[in-house]
């Protein structure tokens, strides 16, 4: 059932006493590489007689299967035994409803081994992006009762959830009822609200607020996004080449005219690659709704109530988010269970309907990575007087270099939303945080890439480098994103810098305002030559600096290396508006130009190291009728090896902006490093005031390179 990806064998062979079409010298060793691409095609292939009963005891040689009319050797041959009248399992006892809590296992992949072996494989997936909380009591309940009541000895069960954010595998394919009744137990009602789609139709209410943005340019990103999760979640499933089922539990999803059909088109194109047919369970069962509207939301208000306009929108509304959950499953080779409260009687649907199948396998004489599809026909001896059960056709690979824009965009969601970052580029990042009034705080955030780990390209006879960034902030506690980037810069270089780029890497300087709070950011950057990802993903948190009345209040504290011509390309690949909009505010740019954080704390020694700070004098400065008088802050920086102090920088005096409420003070310290020797140290930022005698003290580690 699935097209699994390519095989790549590398041979090296020894040297041959005679080289033929090649440059190399002769007496020179050498190797030869051999690179074979393959693609594995496995098909499930159920068989079953006139009278409807599945044949056994067939063998590979009575299959003959073609591709494109081209016929394929058969690799791969195994007899999935799945009765379909297995008894349920055994009661746990008298103490069955007193469940042993286990510890969710959220990860974004499955584990692959012969123990799916003979197995029915159904995974329980919970858009709870698409269910109001009694819907997904009702789904869970459900649930539950099916594990309980009737989960047979031949079951293996997934739960996989989809709250907004990310597709995470709370718990890997498993016959232990224990464990699975945990994980849906555990689960919290209410989660992933917040994404619920708006009504822009005949049928909504009348809240007397001014003209805004459309909300049914809401609705067609959200939808995409249920859509794209529920995409990601089937290429998941292809890990594995047996039938699996997804029960997909929502309250229905619905499409926004023709703008969700590439996304649809997608969806059903992963799951019938992979193997996967949906069965999707209307959470809402049975609904007998109030022809105006129920007490969940306000009147309509218009004359849509007077001439039926309301109801029919209404009406309609709800059919076509069924229609879309019919269309998944007819396209998969499911079944859509609609208008019934009893939704384990679905469960128990989607579970009889796989039985016994033969597993068939082939490697593709057709190695083109070009995307196309390609036609599959399977066939017996005549003689059984058999029909044929199987997917008629599948999708090929494609290599990055034949992407449209879409798939180009696919690719980067499916790498945010995964839980295991993409490391083919290496990233590093370095985060800080300057205080711009009593709320916000300003976030630079500096990337470095190796320059020469980009491919360049030839435009228009000059080198060029292109980059996507893709990047999402989350509220660490919730799990809501809070902000998000997404830039593509196409970098030009001149045959000098592109020299360069071998010695230096790229740099991408953003920034963005936030809150106080805890933070999660995941930062992803891809060469759009070859279509390589690199991840980086961490913890962060920007604390409320106004609550601080021991310690004198300072930002991060920045050291740098070297400060460049902020519109330099090969150091700076933000874009014109970008850039205008965050040097305004952003204190690392200042009229000498750029300052380049250190991002891997290196320092060489023919070049001086600046450290920048800003201190905060709080309410004193700027208040009325008139500030309490205050002196400068006094900082120096202070270098330690071990236990040993090596060094200790003059103190310098700072003066806070006059203008400024905050009483900001910004500190900027110069320190030679041309007498230091070479090696690790423990440099120490010491900011006081005099006035206050409150003091800050930030210590970091260091390496000083020759």
């Amino acid at each position: 059932m699935k097209a699994l990806g390519l095989i790549t064998t590398l041979l090296a062979l020894p040297a041959l006493a005679q080289t033929i079409g090649t440059n190399q010298p002769q007496g020179q060793d050498s190797t030869f590489t051999l690179t074979v691409k393959s693609q594995l095609v496995t098909e499930a292939v159920v068989i079953k007689d006139k009278s409807g009963k599945f044949i056994p005891d067939l063998k590979a040689s009575d299959f003959t299967i073609t591709e494109d009319g081209t016929p394929q050797k058969i690799r791969v041959f195994e007899h999935e035994s799945l009765p379909t009248d297995a008894v349920p399992l055994p009661k746990q006892g008298p103490d069955e409803e007193d469940v042993k809590i286990y510890k969710k296992l959220v990860r974004t992949s499955y584990s692959q081994g012969a123990q799916y072996k003979d197995k029915r494989l159904i995974a329980m997936y919970f858009d709870m992006t698409a269910m109001k909380p009694d819907d997904q009591l009702r789904a869970l309940q459900s649930a539950q009762k099916f594990i309980r009541t009737q989960m047979t000895a031949a079951d293996l069960v997934s739960i996989l959830r989809y709250q907004g954010g990310s597709v995470d595998v709370l718990q890997d394919f498993t016959d232990d009822r224990n464990k699975i009744l945990s994980i849906l137990e555990t689960m919290i009602v209410g989660e992933g609200q917040g994404d619920d789609e708006g009504i822009s139709d005949a049928s909504s209410s009348d809240t007397g607020a001014a003209f805004g943005q459309d909300s049914g340019e809401f609705n067609i990103f959200n939808t995409d996004r249920q859509l794209s999760a529920l995409q990601t979640a089937a290429a998941m499933l292809g890990a594995m080449n047996e039938k699996k089922t997804l029960l997909y539990f929502a309250s229905g999803l619905r499409l926004n005219g023709n703008d969700n059909q590439a996304q649809l088109h997608a969806t059903v194109e992963a799951a019938v690659k992979s193997g996967v047919s949906f069965w999707p369970i209307d959470a809402r069962g049975l609904v007998a709704g109030a022809p105006l509207g129920d007490a969940s939301q306000g009147s309509p208000g218009n004359q849509g109530i007077y001439n039926g306009a309301s109801a029919q929108a209404s009406n309609d509304r709800f059919q076509q988010s069924q229609d879309t959950l019919y269309a998944l499953a007819a396209d998969t080779g499911g079944k859509v269970f609609l208008d019934n409260n009893d939704l384990d009687a679905g469960i128990v649907r989607a579970q009889k309907a796989v039985s016994d199948y033969y597993l068939i396998g082939y490697y593709t004489s057709n190695t083109a990575q070009n995307g196309a599809f390609r036609q599959i026909n399977i066939t017996v001896g005549a003689t059984l007087q058999a029909s044929l059960d199987y997917r008629k056709g599948y999708y090929a690979n494609k290599e990055f270099g034949s992407f449209n824009g879409t798939e180009k965009e696919r690719q980067l969601e499916d790498a945010l939303m995964l839980g295991d970052p993409i490391t083919e580029l290496t990233v590093a990042m370095e985060l800080n945080y300057f205080q711009l009034n009593r709320a916000e705080y300003y976030v630079p955030i500096t990337v470095k890439i190796p320059g020469h780990e980009l491919a360049l390209a030839k435009k228009f006879s000059s080198e060029h480098t292109i980059i996507d960034f893709v990047c999402e902030v989350k509220d660490e506690i919730g799990g809501n994103t809070v902000t998000n980037l997404r830039d593509n810069v196409d970098v030009k270089l001149s045959d000098a810098t592109a020299a360069e780029l071998s010695k230096r890497p790229i740099e991408y300087s953003t920034g963005m305002t936030l809150l106080p709070g805890r933070y999660t950011i995941k930062f992803l950057a891809r060469d759009d030559e070859t279509g390589r990802i690199g991840t980086y993903q961490t913890s962060f948190t920007i604390p409320n600096l106004n609550n601080e009345t021991k310690k004198l209040p300072i930002s991060s504290v920045v050291l740098s290396n070297q400060r460049v011509d902020s519109k330099s390309a090969l150091f700076n690949t933000t874009k014109g508006k970008h850039q205008v909009k965050n040097d305004a505010v952003d204190p690392l740019v200042n009229s000498e130009g750029k300052l380049i954080p250190s991002v891997t704390r290196l320092f060489r020694k023919d070049r001086e190291m600046e450290v920048l700070l800003q201190a905060y004098l709080g309410d004193n400065a700027g208040s009325t009728p008139a500030p309490l008088p205050h002196g400068p802050i006094v900082a120096y920086v202070t270098f330690f090896r071990g236990e040993q102090k090596t060094m200790e920088t003059p103190a310098i005096e700072a003066e806070p902006i006059a203008e400024s409420s905050l009483g900001i003070t910004p500190i900027r310290i110069k320190v030679p490093l041309s007498g230091m020797q070479s090696g690790e140290y423990e440099v120490q930022v010491t900011a006081l005031d005099p006035s206050t005698h409150r003091i800050a003290v930030w210590r970091d580690h260091i390496m000083i390179a020759p």
